[in-house]
């Protein structure tokens, strides 16, 4: 049991180690630092030069649809990696589960195309 609480401890003593280093770190940023903020400081930067609009503007809502729509398909071909690496070794069931997933995503696929989620005009 002694051994076990020994490890325990070494691991809470790293993350002590690394708290405390981070707040020594983060109390001298304040003392060494001046923290008087100029007309430059707190102005907008964009690409060496003035920002053409205000940051807070809003985005067509396309946009938003294309990232959603590229984290859901990213996501879900994830599962693929593993599924390939075992491919050899599944059983028939593992090998149509997949079959079925892949069938299911490509009509999600096919259904927003056809809906015009991909159309950017």
């Amino acid at each position: 049991m002694n051994v076990l609480y020994n490890e325990y401890l070494a691991i809470l003593s790293f993350f002590a180690i690394a708290f405390l280093i981070s707040i020594l770190i983060l109390i001298l940023s304040y003392i060494l630092n001046p923290q008087q903020g100029d007309q430059e400081k707190v102005s907008a930067y964009e690409c060496g030069f003035n920002p053409f609009d205000d940051a807070r503007a809003t985005f067509d809502v396309r946009f938003y649809l294309v990232a959603i729509l590229f984290l859901i398909f990213d996501l879900e071909i994830s599962f693929l990696f593993p599924w390939s690496l075992v491919l050899g070794k599944l059983s028939t069931f593992g090998f149509w589960s997949m079959i079925i997933f892949l069938i299911i995503l490509t009509l999600g696929f096919i259904y927003e195309w056809k809906k015009g989620a991909l159309e950017w005009e």
